[in-house]
């Protein structure tokens, strides 16, 4: 059944999800400023760190570029490129040699062929294409076409975008637990050192999470508003 816009009650659920990725961007962003003030023993930056530990991991065809911006970080697995932040590439503190491992963590994995990263990375067009072709297929099914067919088609496309979403978790939760093992191994940091990073990453953590309740919780919506159309 379809409720007013200004009284469907299904919006809770989008608004469960906005919450909880506000919430997750705001601790890691906290934890990241936290910690990013405390200057690790060791006085390496973050693209030394990513050089030591992919080095220390036999790798040695992975570049290691500076990017513009705060937080984004991440690894280019087509082009085998590690890109570094404003925030972490020059930075010595604990969180920027969190981060920093965290993405040789993702380097790591391409290296030994990890499969829910060759998954995820094969779900990529499939996602690009479903997320810019599954609300068109829903509205056409419902105002022009007349067909649940195209409606349930849509669904079904959106679908793989909360696929990635529950893939990706797996992905940077090991990805993490590398550069953890990585820091640690080659004495980068340790002790208290080591725990502060954990909490950067565990933080960091919690926003791929939110991302992936939020994309169920939108695909539950959609099932609830258009899932049961033909029966109404």
């Amino acid at each position: 059944m379809l409720y007013p816009y200004y009284f469907d009650p299904t919006y809770v659920l989008v608004l469960i999800g906005v919450v909880l990725s506000l919430m997750a961007s705001a601790m890691v962003k906290s934890t990241f400023n936290k910690y990013s003030h405390v200057r690790s023993m060791s006085g390496m930056t973050g693209a030394e760190v990513a050089q030591r530990i992919l080095h220390s991991s036999g790798i040695y065809d992975v570049q290691i570029q500076r990017v513009s911006g705060n937080l984004t970080d991440h690894y280019d697995p087509r082009n085998k490129v590690l890109r570094l932040s404003d925030s972490v590439y020059g930075q010595s503190s604990v969180a920027a040699i969190g981060v920093a491992a965290h993405e040789c963590g993702h380097a790591i994995q391409h290296d030994r062929s990890y499969v829910p990263l060759k998954v995820r990375g094969a779900l990529v067009p499939v996602v690009n294409f479903g997320s810019a072709i599954s609300w068109p297929l829903i509205l056409i099914g419902l105002v022009l076409a007349q067909s649940q067919t195209l409606v349930y088609l849509g669904i079904f496309l959106f679908s793989f975008a909360v696929l990635f979403q529950l893939v990706t978790l797996p992905v940077e939760f090991n990805a993490s637990k590398r550069a953890i093992a990585k820091l640690g191994e080659t004495g980068i940091l340790n002790g208290e050192e080591l725990s502060h990073s954990k909490k950067v990453l565990n933080a960091a953590a919690l926003t791929y999470v939110a991302a992936a309740a939020a994309s169920i919780l939108q695909l539950l919506r959609l099932i609830i508003l258009f899932g049961g159309r033909d029966r109404d």
